[in-house]
């Protein structure tokens, strides 16, 4: 690339909404759609996932290094992009059906308060973080929000709750800001996880930045809802069905949620309680590894191939899928092949620092 080209600002057009926006020099497409308000669709930032890749209908793009999983040599060839380490070359045009002023709200960077730590199981811990009073702090049911690490790392967690509007208090006291809900899973040597579950304490300050991620339920549609969880997958999907409440969506929606033991279902409770407020809602528990002393009598097998034994024609559905790469990767092949359309798989594979390791630049 010349000198010149070095510090040229390119135009991006997205089709079929016809949504622009201009990317700096150097900056990725999703940084620059992020910045400027632009709802593409993405999970990971990391070059690991493959939620943000698209079709360029014109145009020149540089990739930086990524997973080719998330998009291997054959699908660049045929003119796929990832916008999360894609950066333009040339003024370009993208095919994005998920682009919505919607799904943006303003990204802040804020100190939050460790309020309440709770073991709900052997490896996952519920964190509930107090956010600032002031900050006003906006997102979508499902969306993440990332920690930063003094060293410079960032770890990635879906809140678990719906946004809860914050009112003072009635006796003039300072408002309380609004808290949210993570489910932290403890992957041992981790730097974060090994924190959270050793030094970490109640009253901490720790610095978030978000929201993140185009993962939300889409109200412009009636069709019936599958939602698709493995382990701490849950989490975002927790959030999802409180929002039902809150709004009052009665779109009928199947949860299926997958571990490889019974006690890796860990707010199985949470989700019978919500069975009996909420009629529009079903749930399907899928145990992948019972032991003799589990005495599991439910669903067994794989989260996924439950829902097309179910389901096997998926034409007139939405599914929203989280959890482990493996799961929401075989969910979105297998399901399209079920008649479910592309544009109606939303997910958040939950990527690892070592599942973000680059392997192709």
């Amino acid at each position: 690339m010349s000198s010149s080209e070095n510090n040229t600002a390119f135009q991006v057009n997205v089709q079929p909404s016809g949504r622009s926006f201009s990317v700096d020099p150097g900056e990725t497409l999703l940084a620059a759609g992020i910045r400027q308000g632009i709802g593409l669709p993405y999970g990971c930032k990391d070059g690991a996932c493959g939620s943000c890749k698209c079709k360029m209908l014109s145009g020149t793009v540089v990739h930086g290094a990524h997973q080719d999983k998330a998009l291997s040599a054959a699908e660049e060839a045929a003119g796929m992009v990832l916008t999360c380490c894609g950066v333009p070359q040339s003024d370009v045009v993208l095919e994005s059906r998920q682009v919505s002023q919607e799904g943006s709200f303003p990204i802040k960077k804020m100190p939050v308060r460790v309020r309440q730590m709770s073991k709900v199981s052997d490896d996952v811990m519920l964190v509930h973080l107090q956010l600032p009073a002031n900050d006003n702090f906006a997102f979508h049911a499902g969306q993440y929000v990332e920690f930063l690490l003094r060293d410079g790392d960032r770890r990635s967690y879906s809140m678990a709750n719906a946004p809860i509007p914050v009112s003072a208090p009635n006796d003039g006291t300072p408002p309380v800001g609004p808290s949210v809900e993570l489910h932290i899973r403890h992957m041992p040597g981790g730097k974060f996880t090994d924190h959270v579950f050793g030094a970490m304490k109640e009253k901490d300050i720790l610095r978030v930045e978000g929201p993140y991620g185009s993962f939300y339920l889409r109200e412009d549609s009636t069709k019936p809802i599958i939602l698709l969880a493995s382990g701490t997958g849950f989490a975002p999907i927790k959030a999802v069905i409180e929002h039902m409440q809150q709004k009052d969506i009665q779109r009928p929606a199947v949860l299926y949620w997958g571990g490889r033991r019974p006690g890796d279902l860990y707010l199985d409770d949470w989700v019978k309680d919500k069975l009996a407020q909420m009629p529009q809602l079903r749930y399907v528990p899928v145990i992948s590894d019972a032991s003799a002393q589990d005495a599991w009598t439910g669903r067994t097998g794989f989260v996924h191939r439950a829902v097309l034994e179910d389901f096997p024609d998926l034409s007139g559905y939405q599914v929203y899928a989280c959890g482990a790469p493996i799961v929401v990767d075989s969910a979105r092949r297998d399901y399209t092949h079920a008649g479910l359309p592309e544009e109606e798989f939303f997910a958040d594979a939950f990527t690892s620092a070592a599942d973000k390791t680059p392997a192709t630049a």
